[in-house]
C-alpha cells in the first residue's frame, strides 16, 4: 500500500488538533497528528501498542503522571494501557504508529 499525503486531508478532532490517517494494513497503522501551540492531547489510555515520533516542535508528554519535554526527532513507546498525554508546547507534529490499528480512528 503507497499513501500519498497531499491525497488524505486532515480531519479535525479536538481544538487545535487535527490527523490524518496514512497507511493501514494488518495490525498496524500509522496517523500524522498535527497540534497548534497549546493544543492538548489529554491523557487517555487504550489497549493499543503505540511508538510515536516528534516530526517538527515540542511537547510537554505524560506517562503514568511523569512528565518529559520532548522535542523534534525524539520518540517514545506506550504499552498497551499505560495513561498518556501531550501538551503542545509550539506547532507541532507527531507521526503515531498503533498496533493493532485503532479501529475508533476509521470509518
Amino acid at each position: 500500500m503507497i499513501v500519498k499525503n497531499n491525497s488524505v486531508h486532515l480531519e479535525t478532532v479536538g481544538e487545535g488538533v487535527q490527523r490524518k490517517i496514512l497507511a493501514t494494513g494488518g495490525k498496524m497503522m500509522a496517523v500524522e497528528v498535527h497540534f497548534k501551540k497549546g493544543a492538548v492531547g489529554t491523557v487517555h489510555t487504550h489497549p493499543h501498542e503505540q511508538i510515536s515520533y516528534i516530526v517538527s516542535g515540542s511537547f510537554e508528554f505524560e506517562m503514568d503522571g511523569k512528565k518529559e519535554i520532548l522535542k523534534a526527532g525524539d520518540t517514545y513507546y506506550v504499552a498497551p494501557n499505560a495513561a498518556h498525554g501531550v501538551v503542545a508546547l509550539e506547532d507541532s507534529m507527531i507521526v503515531d504508529i498503533f498496533t493493532p490499528q485503532r479501529e475508533d480512528f476509521l470509518k
